[in-house]
């Protein structure tokens, strides 16, 4: 039990109904959750509206209400306290009642469109090696030094992500590395957390179905920067236009890092292939595990983080040449014939067109490239045609299908991509609504030597149908297809 008054941030306003002298047991979002002594949150969300569920709470045994509107009857064993944005409230309240793990704990938090779980992954890895204890908030998995937590949000909500930072203290982490969407800085997740570091990779068009316009998810994920202490640090991607816009206003040192623009971390590509690349930072030639100039990018910004925070550059750059790729992330399979598979989350059109480009410079005219991509159903339309386009271009052929269609009807998302796809390049184009018969036909069109790039869905092992997360892992589908149909 813990005294209400102790987790109240006292410099928000509030107002209160009963006595906020009480001793609480736990915080929850979920009504289903509360038991005896609990303080339930009404968060209104972007589905539903914690407030219509607040006479649940009481039935069973809130002993507080946190919320944005009280209700016209309040029974008088229970305390209202009223903020004007109770998801404000609750982040700083979790990390209170958690006795402020952030605190306790360098906080790196990474934020941008493309690059977030390939650079706070590596930075695990890389500190792993380095032997510190360390924990990972991705949307690949959530890690504790090296025991794995699933993970079903790119960050998850304030009680969630402070119970997990809570727990990384216990295990006597020095460091955590997260990724930051722009969702959980709109909706308040990360309030109340203190970042060492902040790093942004860059942005693009994503998420323009949740923000709105590009400015309010650029202003949005800025956020992260305004939030820093004087003694935190602030690392930005100078190629990205966006990147200075950033630093603007920040209270904390700032650092920039580029392949092209004069900064204080600077890396070149000198050759790359399939098994990786051969990359220059700050003078010194090494050969990375990693491919593709997006991920250039993301091994400086790892590299500039670990010297911004402390280690040498000959130390940094030995153990990263010892780390391998993200699952999902421009992940390279060979079979047996000769046949090459990429996976890839590539899920935006700057993303796609990163990868894309990226096997274009390694492969050989003898070499054909074809993608299997879809979209996402219930996220941005406008990005759909984008993708197909993209990848009508740079590919040789191009199969349209599923990808997490979720309770939209795969039919219309495969015809918003359509309307994306140049007449020039209708004949290489086909629509496969099934995502395995899509990659079995790839698989079939291809010749040894030839490429299959398969976009959308990396790491993810299900399929999003109409809320049923149906089994479906794009390597697998594709290392059983091979050995069958090559």
């Amino acid at each position: 039990m813990k005294p209400l008054a102790s987790i109240l941030p006292q410099h928000l306003s509030y107002s209160t109904v009963g006595s906020p002298v009480v001793d609480i047991a736990k915080l929850t979002l979920d009504s289903r959750e509360v038991a005896r002594g609990d303080v339930f949150v009404a968060i209104r969300g972007s589905l539903t509206d914690g407030h219509n569920y607040i006479d649940k709470a009481i039935e069973l045994g809130a002993s507080c209400i946190v919320c944005e509107e009280i209700p016209a009857v309040t029974p008088d064993d229970v305390c209202f306290i009223q903020f004007d944005n109770s998801s404000e409230a609750l982040g700083h309240m979790a990390s209170a009642y958690y006795d402020h793990p952030s605190h306790k704990l360098s906080l790196i938090g990474i934020t941008g469109t493309n690059g977030k779980t390939t650079v706070a992954t590596l930075l695990h890895q890389l500190y792993r090696t380095l032997g510190h204890n360390t924990g990972l908030l991705s949307t690949v998995e959530n890690k504790i030094n090296d025991d794995i937590y699933p993970s079903t949000h790119t960050t998850p909500h304030a009680i969630a992500l402070n119970t997990m930072l809570a727990e990384m203290v216990e295990a006597g982490c020095e460091y955590a590395f997260m990724e930051v969407s722009s969702h959980a800085l709109h909706q308040h997740r990360v309030t109340g957390l203190r970042f060492k570091l902040a790093a942004f990779t860059n942005i693009t068009h994503d998420h323009l179905d949740y923000h709105k316009s590009f400015s309010e998810y650029r202003d949005v994920k800025k956020q992260l920067f305004d939030m820093l202490p004087s003694d935190a640090f602030a690392l930005t991607n100078k190629d990205d236009k966006n990147g200075m816009f950033m630093l603007q206003n920040c209270d904390g040192t700032r650092y920039t890092y580029s392949l092209h623009s004069a900064s204080d971390f600077k890396a070149r590509i000198i050759e790359h292939d399939f098994g990786g690349m051969l990359l220059e930072i700050d003078k010194k030639e090494a050969w990375y595990h990693l491919v593709g100039k997006f991920n250039a990018y993301n091994i400086l910004t790892v590299y500039a983080t670990a010297f911004i925070l402390g280690y040498e550059s000959e130390e940094i750059i030995t153990a990263l040449t010892r780390l391998s790729a993200v699952s999902g992330r421009f992940e390279y399979v060979k079979t047996e014939k000769g046949l090459i598979g990429v996976i890839d989350y590539a899920h935006t059109p700057d993303a796609l067109q990163n990868v894309l480009e990226t096997i274009n410079a390694i492969r050989s005219k003898n070499e054909q490239l074809i993608t299997v991509v879809g979209c996402g159903g219930n996220r941005d339309h406008d990005k759909r045609p984008i993708m197909a386009r993209v990848s009508a271009d740079l590919s040789d052929r191009v199969i349209i299908t599923s990808d997490n269609p979720r309770n939209e009807n795969p039919e219309a998302i495969l015809a918003d991509m359509q309307t994306g796809i140049p007449p020039q390049h209708y004949k290489k184009v086909l629509k496969i609504t099934d995502r395995e018969e899509a990659i079995k036909t790839a698989i079939s069109l291809a010749e040894p030597r030839d490429i299959i790039l398969i976009a959308g869905k990396g790491h993810e092992n299900y399929q999003d149908i109409k809320g049923v997360k149906h089994p479906f892992d794009d390597k697998e589908i594709f290392i059983k297809n091979a050995a069958l149909l090559t």
